[in-house]
């Protein structure tokens, strides 16, 4: 029997592979999520995100340059804000003086060339944990737009390289930049979190900065009325487009392996760069198998973050962006 076409050749070694290649993964595709707390000299780790931890600006700063020698260049920041600075208006996440605003110009002043992408959402200064403005029993999404709005020219003025606005409000893409314009941020990118579903797998996260929506009367019990439906795929198509015709610069879609469906629809769609984030809670799986020795932890991490490329991303937001990329260094 004559065998002409064998898909094996290809495979024969790594060589071989190497050069076939399709997909390729490096650390200039890592942003990496990180966690600011106030104080100094102050470090704490997060029990359900094991090697991630809360850290006070200085110790920020430091990791930042760690990462920036390793070759992860962009960092992606949330605020742990004190209970006594929430509010129902979020106007904290507008202090100048604020614990966001004085870590984005800590890591600017450090590592000029670090890109550094707040987050835009009001959950963290919320007394209620939610991303928006409550009145009457829901989150009033005009209102919160002028509050995001405040927010985002805020860290331009702080020195954010790009904004990545997460609360999945209506019209707040097009608000952002019209502010970033009107005030003379034109450089200033948007990162909008395009396709962000109501998912299960945000735990850890929300545990980490008490963000969780609070079980009080007249709250709404969970962030279904703005954040998307995980059973469909047609509206996420549909609020891509809309960001981008709003003027986004980068669209994310979370969370990141389960909705490899989506990653790989948006790409076909449009040619702006994908973003796509693996939660705390793929990572936290990922770290509890490995530590009952039910999955090889390296091996695993980077084939996950592979499939994020297959699919059709251009970078991962990611919580193991810094032994992501002492593995690819070696």
């Amino acid at each position: 029997m004559i065998i002409y076409s064998r898909n094996r050749r290809l495979r024969v070694n790594e060589s071989i592979r190497r050069l076939v290649r399709e997909s390729h993964l490096s650390t200039a595709d890592f942003v990496i999520p990180m966690f600011v707390m106030e104080g100094e000299g102050r470090q704490e780790p997060i029990p359900s995100m094991p090697g991630m931890y809360r850290r006070s600006i200085d110790l920020l700063v430091k990791e930042c340059q760690e990462l920036y020698s390793l070759g992860v260049k962009s960092v992606n920041l949330y605020m742990k804000v004190s209970e006594s600075l929430k509010d129902n208006t979020g106007k904290e996440a507008w202090n100048s003086d604020g614990l966001m605003q004085n870590a984005i110009r800590a890591i600017k002043s450090a590592s000029p060339d670090m890109v550094v992408m707040p987050d835009v959402a009001l959950d963290p200064y919320s007394i209620y944990g939610h991303d928006g403005i409550i009145r009457n029993g829901k989150v009033d999404n005009d209102a919160t737009v002028e509050a995001l709005v405040r927010m985002s020219i805020s860290q331009a003025e702080a020195g954010a390289d790009i904004l990545a606005p997460s609360d999945m409000m209506d019209g707040r893409v097009l608000a952002i930049r019209e502010g970033l314009e009107e005030n003379g941020f034109t450089d200033v990118g948007i990162l909008s979190y395009a396709a962000k579903y109501a998912s299960s797998f945000y735990g850890p996260f929300r545990s980490a900065l008490d963000s969780a929506p609070k079980e009080e009367q007249n709250i709404p019990k969970d962030k279904k009325t703005y954040q998307m439906d995980f059973h469909n795929s047609r509206e996420a198509l549909n609020e891509v487009l809309k960001d981008v015709e709003e003027g986004a610069d980068i669209i994310m879609i979370k969370p990141g392996m389960p909705y490899l469906d989506i990653v790989a629809k948006v790409r076909e769609l449009i040619d702006i760069p994908i973003a796509v984030y693996q939660v705390s809670g793929e990572y936290a799986m990922l770290k509890a198998a490995a530590q009952n020795g039910w999955l090889d932890n390296d091996k695993v991490l980077l084939e996950s973050l592979v499939c994020f490329k297959r699919a059709g991303a251009d970078m991962i937001f990611t919580y193991a962006a810094k032994e992501a990329a002492i593995l690819l260094n070696q």
